[in-house]
């Protein structure tokens, strides 16, 4: 079984596409939630494919969220070197030509490059981080830009991602087509789901999905992590 998905460039998030952040997500804002009477569960739970500005500004008061931020911004690093990579992710990423992909990620500029380089993955040229936007995702602001900044229009990018505000934000940017990637993609609209990265290859004219690991939408799956 297999989909080809046209493409002149590839759009990834990062946590749970790319790379394998939840051990390192989960030690982090359990450690925080714990620092300011939260219930860790309940925090784990709205964490992800969200900034961290955007938590800390839903669970804190406004005159303690300079001071959760920066905490938070600080336990993220220092677990970074917990994240490993998604299978297939190194691969992929070798495959694609210069200029043709990039990272759209809601951790910093700082967490995103620690976690890429602790998992082993090449940093891109160009990488859309929290710092870089004004809205974060279901907002289309940072695929519209990453795409921009690749001289590629959106319609002729697949996005790969794992969570429902990540695949929002997609759509509202009118990207050709989602890759959903993990359980975690079920509940979400995406085009196609597959379990990790080893089931797309690079065709030349876009992105392969192929082999019997690859599931359509069929099923649905709680969202969970980060």
């Amino acid at each position: 079984m297999s989909l080809a998905l046209p493409a002149r460039g590839l759009l990834f998030d990062s946590d749970g596409v790319l790379v394998d952040s939840d051990a390192s997500v989960l030690a982090s804002w359990s450690r925080w939630a714990r620092a300011y009477s939260l219930d860790p569960d309940e925090v784990a739970a709205t964490v992800h494919g969200r900034r961290s500005a955007d938590t800390v500004r839903l669970l804190i008061p406004s005159d303690l969220r300079a001071e959760a931020l920066t905490a938070i911004d600080a336990f993220e690093l220092e677990d970074a070197a917990q994240v490993t990579a998604i299978p297939g992710a190194a691969e992929l990423l070798t495959s694609l030509p210069h200029g043709s992909w990039t990272v759209v990620t809601s951790a910093t500029r700082a967490l995103a490059v620690a976690r890429l380089e602790a998992a082993g993955l090449p940093v891109p040229s160009v990488l859309v981080t929290a710092d870089d936007v004004t809205d974060g995702k279901p907002h289309p602001e940072g695929y519209l830009s990453a795409a921009a900044a690749l001289g590629i229009p959106i319609e002729h990018t697949v996005v790969l991602e794992d969570s429902t505000s990540g695949v929002e934000a997609a759509r509202r940017a009118g990207t050709g087509a989602v890759v959903g990637v993990s359980e975690r993609a079920l509940p979400t609209d995406a085009d196609v789901v597959v379990p990790d990265l080893r089931s797309l290859r690079w065709s030349g004219g876009g992105l392969l999905a192929a082999g019997d690991r690859l599931r359509p939408v069929t099923a649905s799956a709680p969202a969970h992590g980060r």
